[in-house]
């Protein structure tokens, strides 16, 4: 037996044997708690791992987690000290998640969390922790676990498990390595994005003025004097909702010119995915009216309240009923009005003037009211320019992430048998 994909035409086949004819021990504290030990949780010294903190490929150290001490830490491990690279399983709430230890850390295996100790003539615990976190291994497991909503597995369903292994050690530790770097690219773009969009929302509070303010905190160099408060309204040339396909009686085609409706406006962008279609012939009259041009704002006020995006694509479509289209006068940049709005829905303002029950909105002429502070139009282009450069690295962070997981998830299904 050889998977899809594998190292070389040349390699063994694989081996099917049980699970645990890998495993030396597992070790397993599960109800063991500090109150039976007459002990209690600290608030520092050596973290507890629990379905709170394994996730699946890691170790999470900023979720919620609790610590012991050295005689707690002592009473509850004893002589079974867990090591770098050592193979930790969550057996429910959720089941399946697999990490490994990261580090030379001392660490207390707590609720729903188990720990490999392989026979390391038979097994390499890198390929161990692949191989469980591969999509067969997974659903096998599903399928021998107890339980309702929160499935769970014992040591008694794992007995029954059978896995294939490559008979050549090298070539586990080959597929285990693979991932080892997948995972460790996977980690270091994930920390890097998430940097990146710490530092968008310090910086959208800090380079504008806070409330009653006319500077902001941080500016970019070249710019001095007071910001001014205007009415939105003041920076448009004109604002359109879109189109009232209820009242309109639009009738829908399976193919066409896509109609975007709030929804489609996700994290400042376009997502088009699930989007309904309109005839380009018979309904081509709405196209002057209802189809954004490149440099436009989209903004969502009805339903879905807040999301906006600043259209940067020639590509064609129309707007729902949903969504309030902007055009910028020249002597303002739709970089700038576009932060601006997303620095008011981060701090709820459009919460204040929304009405509706079932449904809720805001009237475009609330909206056209509402005060905003710009600064000389130089200085609107440099604070745009500053963002979407942070923008694009945001976005081709996601991307790559993006990539690395669906290559991912193809080797993991395409390299187990």
């Amino acid at each position: 037996m050889k998977p899809k994909i594998s190292f070389s035409e040349e390699q063994k086949d694989w081996i099917k044997r049980p699970l645990l004819s890998n495993i030396e021990k597992i070790l397993d504290y599960r109800g063991r708690t500090p109150k039976k030990l007459g002990l209690s949780w600290s608030d520092t010294g050596f973290l507890a791992l629990s379905a709170l903190n394994v996730k699946n490929g890691y170790i999470d150290f900023n979720a919620d987690a609790n610590y012991g001490d050295q005689e707690l830490y002592d009473r509850w491990m004893g002589d079974n000290h867990l090591h770098k690279g050592q193979v930790v399983f969550t057996t429910e709430a959720p089941m399946g998640n697999v990490a490994q230890i990261p580090n030379d850390d001392l660490y207390i295996l707590s609720q729903r969390t188990i720990a490999f100790e392989v026979k390391h003539h038979l097994i390499r615990e890198d390929f161990l922790a692949t191989l469980l976190r591969s999509p067969k291994i997974f659903n096998e497991l599903t399928s021998l676990s107890s339980g309702g909503t929160a499935k769970g597995v014992s040591q008694k369903s794992l007995s029954k498990l059978k896995v294939c292994v490559p008979a050549s050690l090298d070539e586990q530790q080959a597929i285990g390595s693979l991932f080892r770097t997948l995972d460790d690219l996977l980690s270091s773009y994930k920390d890097n994005l998430a940097n990146y969009q710490s530092l968008k929302t310090t910086m959208l509070s800090k380079m504008f003025p806070k409330a009653g303010q006319t500077v902001p905190e941080i500016r970019l160099d070249g710019f001095e004097g007071e910001w001014k408060f205007i009415r939105l309204g003041k920076v448009l040339l004109e604002a359109y909702q879109g189109i009232n396909t209820t009242s309109d009686k639009v009738e829908y085609s399976v193919s066409g010119i896509p109609i975007l409706q709030a929804k489609h406006i996700t994290n400042g962008q376009i997502n088009c995915k699930d989007t309904r279609y309109l005839d380009m012939d018979i309904y081509e009259h709405y196209i002057s009216k209802y189809m954004p041009k490149k440099g436009e704002i989209l903004f969502a006020n009805i339903g879905t309240i807040g999301p906006s995006v600043l259209v940067d694509t020639d590509e064609l479509f129309l707007i729902a009923w949903n969504i309030l289209k902007m055009s910028i006068k020249d002597n303002y940049s739709p970089v700038f009005i576009k932060l601006t709005l997303s620095l008011l829905d981060s701090k709820h303002i459009f919460e204040r003037i929304t009405t509706g029950n079932a449904t809720k909105f805001i009237n475009k002429d609330e909206i056209m009211d509402i005060r905003i502070s710009v600064p000389s139009l130089p200085e609107q282009q440099a604070i745009g320019a500053y963002f979407s450069n942070l923008d694009n690295l945001i976005n081709s962070h996601q991307e790559k992430i993006s990539q690395l997981e669906t290559l991912k998830k193809r080797l993991l299904q395409d390299m187990f048998i």
